[in-house]
């Protein structure tokens, strides 16, 4: 089995966006060694397994909160038979792919490297989901006992409110 270094790390790549946790195409191609227009290729041969709880489409305003940059395609000159731009940088919006997008890609992504991704990534959100259960355990510990000690450490509370943000 193929062994995913630390420099791989996966959490840094797991964004929030329209309330879920998702992965960017980039990141994940870049996780499975391959070229995201290669990745991309593969969904769209696919998409019949990919419904819109599974994966969509970045919009714009989405692309320039992430600080993610792409040429528009303003005319077909940009593609070629290889869907690859002349002009070089990126003319297709961006996919994010949710927990269970990504559990199928590894029905279409079938090599060794996309195995030892996949299960990396599954780990990753389930250790997330844990760590969020315990957060929100946590806060509800803390405002309990606020309420008990009726403000009068309201400084240490505030730094406790501070941190869990």
């Amino acid at each position: 089995m193929i062994e995913i270094t630390l420099s791989e790390n996966v959490r840094n790549k797991i964004y929030m966006i329209r309330k879920e946790k998702v992965m960017l195409d980039f990141d994940l191609a870049a996780l499975y060694q391959v070229e995201t227009k290669v990745l991309n290729q593969v969904v769209k041969r696919n998409m019949p397994r990919f419904p819109s709880d599974f994966m969509f489409q970045l919009n714009k305003k989405e692309e320039e909160v992430l600080g993610a940059q792409y040429v528009t395609a303003e005319s077909n000159n940009l593609k070629s038979q290889f869907v690859t731009s002349s002009y070089g940088g990126r003319w297709k919006p961006i996919f994010a792919f949710t927990e269970q997008g990504i559990a199928m890609l590894s029905s279409v992504l079938k090599s060794d490297r996309a195995i030892a991704v996949n299960i990396k990534i599954m780990r990753t959100f389930t250790e997330l989901r844990r760590i969020l259960s315990t957060h929100k355990k946590l806060r509800y510990r803390i405002e309990k006992l606020e309420k008990k000690y009726d403000g009068q450490s309201e400084i240490l509370f505030k730094t406790i409110r501070q941190i869990l943000t």
